[in-house]
């Protein structure tokens, strides 16, 4: 039983029941207040960047506990190959050019009648590459083998073994004379050339060699 301040003891806890006394209680324990926490360091906006002030942004309106929404990956867009320029390929085609062989027999006279013009002469093709393309007959004892070989069958007896050149010109080509025994002329023309002085060509033109031989040049 709680005993009051003059001794008493008393069934109440609040006040004596001899005296009347009120007991004396136990002042409550101050509990310290907690230190206010920090403020929260200023957000970015996620969406814009801006500073948040809350939850949503004053700038884009975004809601910064959202859930970031991946970025599309967009497919890689193809890029077209640059072109390609096409590099120009020359030829001539070597043949049998009746028209050619009636002119030569035409201005032969008489040491042109034994010649004759092939019953049979296939066409023949000859790539130009190099800085320069002879064209003639082959011959073992003068060690002559021309890039276009007239040889034969059927030979052109009209040609010289070493008979012309062809060389490079800008993007073309053009055709050299070699001092050869019967000239060489161009496109069906009766003059010969210049020994030994470029004659310029273009796709199409028709070189005259021999007696019946024309080589035709080509351009890819």
């Amino acid at each position: 039983m709680p005993i009051c301040a003059q001794g008493h003891e008393s069934a109440d806890d609040e006040f004596c029941d001899v005296c009347g006394l009120a007991f004396e209680r136990a002042a409550p324990v101050a509990v310290a207040e907690a230190e206010p926490a920090p403020p929260a360091a200023p957000r970015p906006c996620p969406s814009c960047g801006a500073q948040l002030d809350g939850r949503f942004c004053e700038n884009c309106g975004a809601d910064s506990l959202a859930e970031p929404v991946p970025a599309p990956v967009s497919a890689p867009v193809p890029v077209p190959a640059a072109p390609v320029a096409a590099a120009l390929t020359w030829s001539v085609v070597v043949s049998a050019d009746e028209r050619y062989f009636r002119a030569v027999k035409a201005d032969g006279g008489p040491d042109a009648d034994p010649i004759e013009f092939p019953p049979f002469c296939p066409e023949r093709s000859f790539p130009l590459v190099g800085e320069q393309i002879t064209i003639g007959r082959h011959s073992h004892t003068r060690g002559i083998s021309p890039d276009i070989d007239l040889t034969g069958p059927p030979e052109d007896i009209g040609v010289s073994r070493l008979h012309a050149l062809l060389v490079p010109a800008g993007e073309g080509w053009s055709v050299v004379d070699m001092n050869s025994a019967n000239g060489t002329t161009v496109n069906y023309g009766r003059t010969p050339l210049k020994p030994n002085t470029p004659h310029p060509l273009t796709e199409g033109d028709r070189i005259h060699v021999g007696a019946w031989t024309t080589l035709t040049l080509h351009r890819t």
